[in-house]
């Protein structure tokens, strides 16, 4: 509790300026928790839905996955079915790539949105500080000029440690904020690899697939020629 008060008392010396320090803090704050909770849920539905695919693209069973992708939210479900809807449809390769290429460049925005926000807040904060300690230094200063000359040295080093407050809350919201918007980047980062490698799995298992497909028809039509 005595280290609480004692840093209740240090935030509010830097005056004024501290208010718009704390909102941007907690503003921040607000992004972190929203962001972490949207990627967090992402990871875990994309992993799920995943685990429930691969087996039957594995089997060859693509109207089954299609199915399940075609019902499931994930964006890893979204992803597949626009593979999947291709599967049998068209034969190049590329084709495919391009329709989950597609799907997955207006995908990943939304796990990296938001986040950029926590370097524009890591910034304001410090330079809201910064502000603050300058104002205070103005101020001590022209309150030093008046004060008689017994007072100054102790009146200017006082407001000189107030002023430097409004700095090091400015710091203290910064840091945290740079942290936070570098592992919520990685994150996301994760998330779009995940996906990235999801969909080159499912085109080769369709490519390979389709392959197989056509070699057990050209066999067939083969061995209906020589009877």
């Amino acid at each position: 509790m005595e280290y609480l008060s004692g840093a209740i008392r240090f935030i509010a010396a830097g005056g004024i300026w501290v208010i718009p320090i704390i909102v941007v803090g907690f503003i921040g704050l607000g992004v972190v928790a929203e962001r972490y909770f949207v990627l967090t849920r992402a990871t875990r539905a994309n992993r799920r839905t995943w685990e429930q695919i691969q087996p039957l693209l594995h089997e060859g069973q693509f109207d089954k996955a299609r199915e399940i992708t075609r019902e499931d939210k994930s964006a890893v479900a979204t992803l597949l079915n626009a593979g999947l809807e291709n599967e049998g449809v068209v034969r190049r390769r590329n084709d495919i790539e391009l329709a989950m290429e597609e799907v997955l460049q207006s995908i990943a925005p939304q796990f990296e949105k938001r986040i950029s926000y926590l370097s524009l807040f890591a910034n304001l904060a410090t330079l809201l500080g910064l502000f603050g300690t300058i104002v205070g230094l103005i101020g001590a200063f022209a309150a030093v000029a008046t004060a008689a000359p017994s007072e100054k040295s102790a009146l200017l080093s006082m407001s000189i440690s107030e002023a430097m407050s409004c700095t090091a809350t400015g710091l203290l919201i910064a840091m945290p904020m740079l942290t936070f918007s570098l592992l919520l980047n990685t994150k996301a980062s994760h998330i779009v690899a995940g996906l990235e490698i999801a969909a080159l799995k499912t085109i080769n298992m369709i490519v390979r697939a389709g392959a197989t497909a056509r070699i057990s028809h050209l066999h067939d039509y083969a061995e209906k020629k020589a009877s």
